[in-house]
């Protein structure tokens, strides 16, 4: 620390000293030197002493008339002497004032106003404030006018070296390839000096590493870091730490210094090839395992990280190269061998396989180092397992005519145990399979019979499945479709494929095709449908129609003469013999029935209806139904001209007797005010039983029982509603039972009681324990559970 202390104070007072002994000479040269004193006058003055300086003292001038000079961070005893203003005006006397303004005027600059000397009386830093530009006037002291116009000046602040380089952007993180060349390219790294670039060397920065060698090196004036060692290997050490150093004055003693670290990491290469963990890996797996499953796994080590840790497996060697598979686990990069075919303990025990590993991702710059791939063996041992049979077939196909037997045998499966045991085999059908239990089996021999009759325009298909099961371990189960398609045999008879009704005009002419019918048939014969059609014996010499065989198996029904009238016959029915081709032959007898119609001219079909005829002659259909609709419309305006005229007899006022309003005013009737006692009657609002003067209150129990007083007299129908209310008023606010509420409430009168009685416990000077309920049950069945009820209350009570 005392060090760096000497060497900070011999940065700022050398400069100072090679000021001092610059300047010191020419600020006390001759008297008519002006180059210590800053002149004050008028242009043409200033520009005329200019002019003889340079005539006179070229050779002399050390200053520039407008500009001072200044060190920072200068402190002494006294304030520091910037420089003097001077006018040619001063005789010397004391009648001229200095006076200065501007940036730092009277605070960080003092002029004395008789010598023009100004001081500095602060410490200055140029980092804060390089300059400051001054207004200088001189004045007359007793009057303060100018004498001269304002000059304006400035003082500069000289730098020292007083700041250190600073790494703004520091510390840094870098990284580099491993195995990179030396001067590989690593980082730049950039430090600031706040101190004048311009003036001296203050800010002249150079850059060196103080730890990091010999990894790493630095570039002195641009700060590039370079790889120093050639092949360095992320496996052996991955991250460096390195101190980099930035100097001013160019390096030299004395100048200031800042310091920044720089962390620099090697990113990895793929300069590692992969590597077994064992050269011989050893599994085993039971025959039985289902295909997909993994029997094991084969590790690689590998140095590198990342994609270039990545590796891809194969097989590429063996006895057993079908029937196994490698894949990669993408988590964990092992090698996953699984089974790729059925594996049979019977046939093959064991299999040997070589196995490779390589590298997914080679950089081609490493490629001479080697292959990067490696190679090991897997042996694997196939045991034994119990095994369910297996069938002879993975499907079976029979056939059975649908006339076959009940119990006649329709086929046969088969199926043996794998196993060195071979245990015998139990034979049954999943009945699941066949609901309606139209098959069975022989659960030895597996022979397949008929248990019910088949019917192949019923279901043509039957799917089944067989289940074979091993006597010794019932677990060990197969199973096998088996398909069964029943037979056609000729056991249906045609008919016709609907059912045809034929329309014969009755101006038609003979041979004149009525109808073209077509037949079907539900079985199915090999050769196709091939149908016969005939009339019945008795109707081979039919007088009126005759039959036709067409070439696409179809029949058409022909007329043998013209003449046909409906009101002779309307409907004819023709019987038509339909047979098939098949063994043994199969027929049936359909019925066409012919309906006689009226056509038009081109034949075409108006009306089959006798009633036709009786019709007016000339009277179309069209014009009855027109007449039809006339008489409906008038039916409806008489209907309506009816209900008219009832409505309108009725009267528009309703009578008084059927006026349910009874004497309620109607809502257009303003009324006469307070004086009207015409528009209500307000009688309608005594209770009948209140005449009398008492009138006992349903809602509360009173405390004290009263004697009835003497009632007013019956109130007229023309008494005046306010003397009324008044009354009512009185009496209400006189009697103690009254609730607190309005005495509108005696107006809710239900009527004059029941011969019931009432039910509610106010006005009973009895709890509820002396009452006696009894009477409930001689009020007949409606209640008789409420009487039930209290009895068992009352039971219950005793009790």
């Amino acid at each position: 620390m005392p060090e760096r202390l000497t060497e900070m104070l011999m940065d700022t007072w050398t400069p100072l000293i090679i000021l001092w002994i610059t300047v010191l000479p020419s600020i006390y040269m001759a008297p008519m030197n002006q180059s210590q004193v800053l002149p004050s006058g008028s242009s043409t003055g200033l520009k005329r002493l200019t002019e003889e300086q340079r005539v006179l003292n070229r050779s002399k001038r050390g200053w520039v008339w407008n500009q001072m000079f200044v060190l920072e961070e200068f402190s002494g005893p006294e304030p520091i002497l910037v420089g003097r203003l001077h006018t040619d005006l001063d005789p010397g006397s004391s009648k001229i004032k200095y006076i200065l303004s501007g940036d730092g005027a009277g605070t960080i600059f003092v002029i004395n106003d008789k010598t023009g000397d100004i001081h500095a009386m602060k410490r200055l830093d140029r980092e804060e404030k390089a300059e400051y530009t001054l207004t200088a006037q001189a004045v007359d002291r007793d009057t303060n006018k100018p004498l001269e116009p304002p000059s304006e000046f400035i003082i500069k602040v000289q730098d020292i070296n007083d700041n250190a380089p600073e790494f703004v952007d520091g510390p840094y993180h870098a990284t580099v390839p491993e195995m990179s060349v030396v001067g590989t390219f690593v980082t730049k790294v950039t430090a600031t000096d706040a101190d004048d670039p311009v003036y001296g060397n203050s800010a002249k920065l150079v850059y060196s590493i103080l730890e990091g060698q010999p990894y790493f090196s630095i570039e002195p004036h641009t700060a590039i870091i370079k790889t120093a060692l050639p092949n360095m290997d992320r496996e052996a050490k991955e991250e460096y730490f390195v101190v980099i150093q930035a100097k001013d004055m160019g390096g030299h003693m004395g100048g200031l210094s800042g310091t920044t670290t720089v962390t620099i990491t090697l990113t990895d290469v793929n300069d590692n090839p992969p590597k077994f963990a064992q050269s011989l890996y050893h599994f085993s797996v039971m025959e039985d395992v289902a295909l997909g499953e993994p029997i094991g796994r084969v590790k690689t080590n590998d140095l590198d990280i990342g994609e270039n840790a990545k590796s891809s497996y194969d097989i590429i060697e063996g006895d057993g190269m079908d029937i196994f598979e490698i894949t990669t686990d993408a988590q964990t990069q092992d090698g996953i061998i699984r089974v790729r075919k059925p594996l049979d303990f019977e046939t093959k025990k064991s299999y040997t396989l070589k196995v490779e590993a390589a590298n997914i991702h080679i950089d081609p710059r490493f490629i001479s180092g080697g292959p990067f791939k490696d190679t090991a063996t897997v042996k694997i041992v196939v045991e034994d397992a119990d095994e369910p049979p297996v069938f002879s077939s993975p499907a079976y196909l029979l056939e059975v005519h649908e006339n076959a037997a009940i119990n006649s045998v329709i086929g046969q499966v088969t199926a043996h145990d794998p196993d060195v045991s071979s245990s015998p085999i139990r034979f049954s059908i999943d009945r699941h399979t066949d609901l309606e239990r139209q098959f069975n089996i022989n659960a030895e021999d597996g022979k397949i019979t008929l248990a019910t009759p088949l019917d192949r325009e019923t279901n043509m298909w039957h799917n089944i499945t067989i289940v074979a099961t091993e006597t010794r371990n019932h677990s060990q189960v197969s199973r096998v479709p088996v398909a069964i398609k029943v037979l056609d045999v000729n056991d249906n008879a045609p008919e016709f494929a609907s059912e045809h009704e034929a329309f014969l005009c009755e101006n038609g002419k003979p041979g004149q095709v009525i109808q073209i019918v077509s037949a079907v048939d539900k079985d199915d014969p090999k050769n196709g449908h091939y149908f016969l059609y005939s009339l019945l014996p008795e109707m081979v010499n039919n007088p009126n129609f005759t039959i036709k065989k067409n070439e696409d198996n179809t029949l058409s029904i022909l007329a043998k003469h013209s003449g046909f009238s409906r009101q002779k016959q309307e409907v004819y029915l023709l019987p038509i013999i339909i047979s098939d081709s098949g063994t043994p032959p199969m027929s049936s007898t359909s019925t066409l029935t012919i309906r006689v119609c009226g056509c038009s001219s081109d034949g075409i079909v108006q009306s089959c209806n006798v009633e036709a005829y009786v019709l007016p002659i000339g009277l179309s259909m069209g014009a009855l139904i027109a007449i039809l609709a006339c008489i409906i419309l008038l039916l409806v305006i008489v209907v309506l001209f009816v209900t008219l005229r009832r409505h309108k007899n009725e009267p528009l006022i309703i009578k008084d007797d059927e006026d349910v309003r009874e004497n309620i005013i109607r809502y257009d009737d303003e009324g006469g005010g307070e004086e009207d006692t015409e528009a209500f009657d307000i009688a309608t609002l005594q209770n009948p039983d209140g005449i009398n003067g008492f009138l006992p209150r349903k809602d509360i129990k009173p405390d004290l029982q009263f004697m009835p007083r003497q009632g007013l007299a019956p109130v007229p129908n023309g008494v005046d509603v306010d003397e009324f209310i008044n009354v009512r008023l009185h009496e209400a606010d006189n009697d103690p039972t009254a609730p607190p509420y309005d005495s509108i409430q005696i107006y809710g009168y239900e009527g004059r009681g029941s011969a019931a009685g009432s039910l509610s416990s106010l006005e009973s000077s009895t709890s509820d324990s002396d009452q006696n309920f009894d009477y409930l049950s001689e009020w007949g069945p409606r209640f008789k559970r409420l009487g039930e009820l209290y009895s068992v209350g009352e039971s219950d009570k005793e009790t």
